[in-house]
């Protein structure tokens, strides 16, 4: 029992660090993105 225990929080957090590094890329573009656009006006 424990052992599923473990395999089930080691797996739940490695799901969480995948998407917090998704999102993290995401937020990457879209300040390139705003970036580029504020130049664009200049």
């Amino acid at each position: 029992m424990t052992r599923i225990t473990m395999l089930l929080l080691f797996a739940l957090s490695a799901m969480t660090l995948a998407a917090c590094n998704t999102i993290h890329g995401v937020g990457k573009d879209i300040e390139q993105a705003g970036e580029a656009i504020q130049k664009s006006t200049q």
